[in-house]
């Protein structure tokens, strides 16, 4: 599998919460683009806040049709330090060797190992070279404040353009692979 990590980013580079920002820039579009991505993805991978904020809503939220029932049907590997166990249907807990597994994830067969998110996790991620695929939806907002999606030591990384698309409201899907 490959590791493909999608984020919902701002013009200044915010990522945190996108569902109090990112609402009105998001039409059909970019419903098909997100289905396209679910469809081609064979697991999720996701940090403890994101797991957190997934498992209370998708299991309840109403109207979601295919793409609710693939969100709550579809295997989920959770990294975490704290929790003890998951209780979304299809979540595994990873823990100890976190890297290890995510390398045995991604060597495993199959479609695309998605992860959505997560920015502790990315940032680790990244700074091991196991993203495969960054894709980022730029919205045309400035923020102003917010967390940003790349942060501490190691944040430097050198990537290719390998696709763009915009969409009807403006955003910028952006999609990169590791420079060689």
């Amino acid at each position: 599998m490959r590791l493909v990590a999608t984020e919902y980013l701002s013009l200044d580079g915010v990522f945190e919460e996108p569902g109090h920002w990112s609402g009105p820039w998001f039409k059909e579009d970019a419903g098909q683009f997100k289905w396209d991505e679910l469809q081609a993805s064979d697991a999720q991978l996701l940090g403890r806040k994101t797991y957190e904020g997934f498992a209370a809503a998708w299991p309840t939220m109403e109207g979601t049709g295919e793409f609710g029932m693939r969100m709550n049907t579809m295997p989920k590997y959770v990294v975490s330090s704290t929790l003890d166990k998951v209780e979304w249907p299809g979540s595994k807990l990873i823990t100890g060797d976190v890297m290890g597994e995510i390398r045995k994830l991604k060597k495993a067969p199959g479609k695309d190992l998605l992860l959505a998110g997560s920015g502790q996790l990315f940032n680790a991620l990244m700074q091991k070279n196991l993203i495969d695929v960054y894709r980022f939806m730029v919205h045309p907002v400035v923020l102003g404040e917010g967390r940003r999606l790349f942060a501490g030591e190691g944040a430097q990384r050198p990537l290719t353009l390998t696709d763009t698309k915009k969409l009807s409201t403006g955003i910028l899907i952006l999609e990169y692979t590791p420079a060689n």
